[in-house]
């Protein structure tokens, strides 16, 4: 009778954990273009999909905290005028749009608040210093996200880069800028 030998100690790969998830998560996107299934994200973490269920309680949860993550690397406002500062934070969200493709489907069309949060906590810090009244920061801001989102999808339709790249939208950030300052 032969007697099963078992190792002691900690295994040997990483523990799995929430940020362990989100990276492969993230990672898969960039290769696939879309957001990951729970079963390709499991196999791609060499574990049990029921494992991933264990640190998020549904995919929308998992898309949730992987959307956060990334929008959270947009542009962080430091002391540029203010818009500089608008053109750096519309540039570096469109440029992880562009990036991560299937984003912005997934913001789009999920329920989620706390990523477009994000984007707008950083736009009202640029714009303080405006003065604007709540319904016209709210305006520009949502002029500001629907020409972005705009530019994100025909960038993400038509993959030539001479035709369309992220420099083109100064002139059209620079306008959205100039009327908000005539308030």
């Amino acid at each position: 009778m032969s007697v099963k030998q078992t190792k002691r100690g900690r295994p040997l790969q990483k523990q799995l954990s929430q940020e362990i998830i989100i990276d492969q998560a993230k990672q898969l996107m960039l290769e696939k273009g879309k957001p990951p299934s729970i079963r390709a994200l499991a196999a791609a973490l060499n574990v049990d999909a029921m494992a991933i269920y264990h640190y998020f309680k549904n995919k929308d949860a998992l898309l949730e905290a992987v959307t956060f993550s990334l929008i959270s690397d947009i542009h962080d406002p430091k002391s540029l005028h203010w818009q500089q500062e608008i053109y750096e934070l519309s540039k570096s969200y469109l440029a992880i749009l562009d990036k991560y493709r299937g984003l912005l489907q997934t913001l789009l069309s999920s329920k989620m608040i706390g990523p477009a949060d994000v984007f707008a906590a950083r736009f009202e810090r640029i714009t303080e210093s405006l003065d604007l009244n709540t319904d016209t920061q709210q305006t520009a801001l949502h002029l500001l996200v629907d020409y972005l989102h705009g530019f994100a999808l025909a960038i993400e339709c038509n993959p030539n880069r001479d035709e369309l790249n992220l420099e083109m939208i100064e002139q059209p950030v620079t306008f959205i800028c100039k009327t908000m300052a005539l308030e």
